[in-house]
């Protein structure tokens, strides 16, 4: 008997996207992998691709496709607002291909794992080109109180300097 895939459940941290939890389900993967708020990707518009991955394993890694490459139509897609869209389209610009971002993923030994990895790690990657730029910082002035202290503070140091040298003493 096949065990049933997961489902996992991804929550937006200050860092990124972690995962909350996972729930069995009795379909494909269909979970909703969330960017921010309420927007998801939809798993229609998820590529998964599976090949041989190096790494450990030993003889496993001959016999089954545990590395994962998922590719998402960045360009084409409906489900993120016009807005992000644009933004993640201009911040990826370099790392698309076609409008296509692909992201992969190897370091566990179970395709599950790995489809759990590529899944969080495009949900961050696109919240993260997706966020608003943040906000310009205001310029301040210097009170003009510290300024002159500070040079109150470094005449007098340099008078106690002065007094030092041996010059005085004839």
């Amino acid at each position: 008997m096949v065990p049933a895939p997961f489902t996992f459940f991804t929550r937006l941290h200050e860092n990124g996207v972690t995962r909350l939890g996972q729930a069995r389900d009795h379909g494909g993967m269909s979970g909703p992998y969330v960017i921010r708020g309420s927007v998801s990707l939809p798993e229609a518009e998820l590529m998964w691709r599976f090949s041989r991955s190096s790494g450990p394993g030993g003889q496993h890694v001959n016999t089954s496709d545990t590395q994962v490459e998922l590719r998402f139509d960045l360009a084409n897609t409906e489900a993120l607002p016009a807005v992000w869209k644009e933004r993640a389209l201009e911040r990826l610009a370099g790392r698309l291909v076609d409008g296509v971002v692909s992201v992969r993923a190897s370091e566990h030994r179970s395709q599950w794992r790995n489809r759990e990895a590529a899944a969080v790690r495009l949900a961050s990657l696109l919240a993260e080109a997706s966020a608003p730029p943040p906000r310009p910082r205001r310029a301040t002035r210097i009170p003009r109180g510290i300024n002159e202290r500070r040079l109150r503070e470094k005449k007098q140091r340099s008078e106690t300097k002065r007094g030092r040298s041996g010059r005085d003493w004839g």
